[in-house]
């Protein structure tokens, strides 16, 4: 299977990516050129990060009926210094809001997209150290 996407440039740093799903626009920092009117190229691989293990985590709780009033990731990662800058540790939080948590099934939901599912995380692990975290919100 060939996914593809195509990038048009809208002037000075500003990109639409255009995918049979639907478009995201691309922009820089003010300070190098841009005009802040998208995300960053780096901030849009954690958005697919966490984007793909949250829909992991949402089917597989659904499934396991073990749903939650709500639920964030949140992607804290390092760039290194040097160019090329890349991520070398990433680190994401789960988050889960509600009462009467049912964790053995949310952490095992946790598990099987950080292991099994989310072809992003295994991307992410080929060029960076990637840990997790599981934080329960009483509402």
């Amino acid at each position: 299977m060939t996914n593809k996407i195509e990038l048009s440039w809208k002037g000075q740093m500003l990109f639409e990516s255009v995918a049979p799903e639907g478009n995201v626009m691309i922009d820089a920092a003010p300070e190098v050129g841009g005009q802040g009117k998208g995300l960053r190229p780096k901030a849009l691989m954690l958005t697919s990060l966490a984007g793909c293990s949250a829909m992991d985590v949402a089917s597989l709780l659904k499934k396991m009926r073990a749903e939650v009033e709500d639920f964030k990731i949140e992607v804290q990662a390092n760039l290194t210094e040097e160019h090329p800058k890349i991520y070398d540790k990433v680190h994401v939080i789960y988050r889960f809001y509600g009462n009467d948590f049912k964790k053995d099934k949310i952490e095992k939901a946790v598990k099987l997209s950080v292991d099994t599912y989310c072809g992003v995380m295994e991307m992410f692990r080929k060029f960076a150290t990637v840990t997790t975290e599981i934080v329960y919100v009483e509402q």
